[in-house]
């Protein structure tokens, strides 16, 4: 019961029940003030138009209109009416009186009836009042109530139900398409998340199994040295892949972080040092255009550059023999990074941005990715309010082109060298 009586259902209640008794008090008490005002005079001019006239009396005065006549004047034997100048007989001015006091009672009588009955009416009003504020209060806040068992009820196992809210158009139906709309983008969050885990343990299974065949296998019995350094090589690797593995699973939390501090970092410049850095390891027959106009970014410089570097060498990794990698910077605030290379379906573009997901399946090759530099990239440019756009190259050079987009105007995204207000 004391749940009930501070619900808000309860305060709507109270609220639409006071002001709709306020309105009703209100009109009773202005219907009753009019009436009070001008009965007496109705009433005076009904009863004497079926009274005898009195001769001589102004039309102004009997009937319509009410002149107020102390009882003690009526004998007073002037023969005339006080206050009217009309002459009237001893009879005429009885009956005037008699009429004036017909008048006043018949006036109290009406009132004290409208009184009651206005009273009455009241009550039956206020009654009526609460029942109809408390079933619209209900009505109103239905759709919060369904909202709330909604989000009650939901778990990791039914992030598929939504309130489907039918109501016209308002600021209940926004918060429940805003409702639906918050769940939609908790189970694609939640499917990212579950998926991630276990392509994880999945890319982080099949090192270990390779280690341990190796060593189970490879070096079982007294194996000959150079098959122990071959064993060896090969756990080398497999080390330095789960290592490369574990660096980018936490790299990619840390950005998922967001940024704790920025400095002005001059994306040109980041850029053209990842690109020696690239060319060195690079194919002799890749033609690499660079157009790196000055811009400077408010950001984390040693997660822009993994952004960068892991741009290049994803364009590096996926070219074709005498490809093309062209990079570019403009003062508008974007990062292009594009290259030839196979050609890509548009629809599976934005798969390529989801962790562990890989245009072909994986083949545990030397030098192959874990499906993770572009998932980071878009990690990063999110962390610093930057926007990633990503389209295949159309044949025949193929390949894909990735943007990462600055606002204008905001302090991410400035030529280099100018200064805020500048």
């Amino acid at each position: 019961m004391r749940a009930v009586l501070h619900s808000e259902r309860a305060r709507l209640t109270v609220l639409y029940g006071s002001l709709l008794l306020l309105a009703g008090g209100g009109l009773i008490a202005l219907i009753n003030i009019l009436l009070r005002n001008g009965l007496y005079s109705r009433i005076s001019g009904a009863v004497t138009t079926v009274a005898p006239a009195i001769k001589g009396t102004p039309p102004s005065v009997i009937p319509g209109q009410r002149v107020p006549v102390p009882a003690e004047k009526l004998d007073s034997g002037t023969g005339l009416i006080p206050g009217t100048g009309a002459s009237a007989s001893p009879e005429q001015l009885a009956q005037w009186q008699a009429t004036r006091n017909l008048s006043a009672a018949v006036e109290q009588a009406t009132l004290h009836e409208l009184l009651v009955v206005s009273l009455v009416a009241l009550a039956v009003f206020a009654v009526l009042s609460i029942w109809l504020a408390w079933w619209m209060a209900g009505r109103v806040l239905r759709p919060v109530g369904v909202i709330t068992e909604t989000a009650r009820r939901l778990s990791g196992a039914n992030l598929h139900e939504r309130i489907g809210l039918r109501a016209p158009p308002g600021e209940l139906k926004r918060l429940a398409d805003t409702f639906d709309g918050m769940l939609d983008r908790m189970e694609e969050l939640v499917g990212a998340q579950r998926r991630f885990a276990a392509n994880a343990a999945h890319e982080l299974r099949t090192p270990l199994a390779v280690q341990r065949a190796a060593a189970e296998i490879g070096l079982a019995g007294e194996p000959p040295p150079e098959k122990v350094a071959r064993i060896r090589s090969k756990l080398i690797e497999v080390a330095d892949s789960s290592q490369h593995l574990v660096e980018s699973l936490l790299l990619l939390a840390v950005s998922e972080e967001g940024l704790e501090a920025t400095e002005p970092v001059d994306l040109a410049e980041l850029a053209e040092a990842e690109l020696a850095g690239i060319e060195g390891t690079a194919p002799q027959d890749l033609v690499v255009v660079r157009d790196l106009a000055p811009l400077t970014v408010a950001g984390d410089r040693t997660l822009l550059g993994h952004l960068v570097r892991n741009l290049l060498a994803n364009a590096v990794r996926h070219n074709r023999a005498g490809g093309r990698l062209e990079v570019a910077t403009s003062r508008e605030g974007v990062l292009t990074v594009s290259n030839t290379g196979p050609v890509i379906e548009p629809g599976d573009v934005p798969r390529l941005l989801e962790p562990f997901r890989r245009r072909a399946e994986r083949q545990h090759t030397a030098g192959e990715g874990a499906g993770l530099g572009l998932s980071i990239v878009a990690s990063i440019a999110r962390a610093h309010g930057a926007e990633l756009t990503a389209r295949a190259n159309p044949a025949p050079g193929g390949g894909l082109m990735v943007r990462v987009w600055f606002p204008a105007g905001s302090p991410a995204a400035r030529p280099a060298g100018e200064t805020p207000g500048a």
